[in-house]
């Protein structure tokens, strides 16, 4: 029996990239009418609780949607029991990832880039100290991978 594929997606705060690839995770899952558990989390606690900068708010209204709900949390080791694939949005994150990662987790950790033709081994560039326009360059990129995570999970 095959289980249902289930995404983490993760970044440094959990306020910029990660929200927006859980949005556009989200988007694709719907669009697909698949039922799929989807969340995203921090590997830092500066931001806990907060809810995602307004730059990546300002991206999800453009496209018909509401995240002011988000809020930060951190990744925890429940998590690689709860999601068979943690999204790494950076190199950063994804040795974080691997580091916290428990013996015996099945959770299969990727970068986020390597599942888009001709991006493997490229970082989702943080656009947090950029302009609107880094955070248009997120939106497409997380876009993309999650167009392609999508394809994988049918």
């Amino acid at each position: 029996m095959k289980t249902e594929p289930s995404f983490l997606f993760v970044c440094t705060g959990n306020i910029c990239r990660s929200p927006l690839a859980e949005l556009a995770m989200r988007e694709e899952a719907q669009k697909r009418g698949l039922q799929l558990r989807i969340d995203s989390a921090a590997t830092g606690e500066w931001h806990l609780g907060y809810p995602p900068d307004p730059r990546a708010q300002a991206i999800a209204r453009r496209e018909g949607h509401d995240i002011s709900y988000y809020r930060s949390r951190a990744v925890c080791s429940r998590d690689f029991e709860d999601f068979t694939h943690i999204i790494a949005l950076d190199h950063t994150h994804y040795k974080t990832l691997k580091a916290l990662k428990p013996s015996g987790s099945k959770a299969r950790i990727i970068l986020m880039l390597d599942c888009v033709k001709g991006r493997k081994g490229q970082d989702v560039k943080d656009p947090y100290y950029g302009t609107e326009r880094d955070f248009e360059t997120t939106w497409h990129d997380v876009k993309q991978a999650c167009q392609a995570l999508a394809e994988e999970a049918l």
